[in-house]
């Protein structure tokens, strides 16, 4: 995954980019907001964690000339700013989430992977055992059998299907489903699983619970 990492504190950059190279990030370092605006002109990276409190440029001008050009990529700012008005207008200018300093890196790590997860490109139409989740007109289907889903069930359901008979935490899940700056407990997603599970009846497929780590897909005995 290569992160352009904007940052005029040279201090934090380095350790920052030290953290993210050691689980496997590329990670290119930049510290105005300039240089910023020129690099993702000419190069491609899969998420932008940006300071706001820039030289020259701030970060909000460069989200905001980014989504001009048209670019989706993931944007995560990084500030001391903590006031509700900066974070409405960095997420209003197409920020797609948000950190306070200091923070702790292993969040930092963990929302960064998020971005990526719900960036990447995925097959318009799930399968596995008689059950298919069709993305482009949000409808499941056991067999022939409508099945209807509260957007989270939908979204949980759509994670546990993109990782296959993979294991997935319920952080893992919650970090991958839900738009930034929302509360949902992890009891929370145990009852969208619950509920997943009485829907899917029939489907050949169950969500098997892994103690100690997550859940996971599995096609049933026929």
């Amino acid at each position: 995954m290569h992160v352009l990492l904007v940052e005029d504190d040279a201090v934090l950059a380095d350790g920052l980019a030290r953290v993210l190279s050691a689980h496997g990030m590329a990670v290119d370092v930049v510290n105005n907001g300039s240089q910023a605006d020129a690099m993702l002109q000419r190069v491609e990276v899969a998420v932008l964690v940006l300071d706001i409190g820039l030289p020259g440029i701030d970060g909000f001008e460069v989200v905001r000339r980014l989504r001009a050009r048209g670019s989706n990529v993931p944007v995560l700012l990084l500030t001391a700013r903590d006031a509700i008005e900066d974070r409405v207008r960095g997420l209003e200018l197409g920020a797609d989430d948000y950190l306070v300093k200091p923070f702790a890196t292993a969040e930092l790590v963990a929302r960064l992977k998020a971005l990526a997860r719900r960036t990447a490109p995925q097959p318009a139409v799930l399968a596995l055992g008689r059950l298919t989740l069709d993305s482009n007109s949000k409808r499941a289907r056991v067999g022939e059998r409508v099945v209807d889903l509260s957007v989270r069930e939908w979204a949980v359901l759509e994670y546990l299907l993109q990782h296959g008979t993979r294991v997935v935490s319920k952080q893992q899940i919650i970090d991958a489903i839900l738009p930034w700056g929302e509360d949902v407990t992890l009891n929370a997603v145990e009852v969208y699983v619950s509920r997943l599970r009485l829907k899917l009846g029939d489907a050949g497929v169950n969500i098997r619970t892994i103690r100690g780590f997550g859940y996971m897909l599995e096609t049933a005995p026929a």
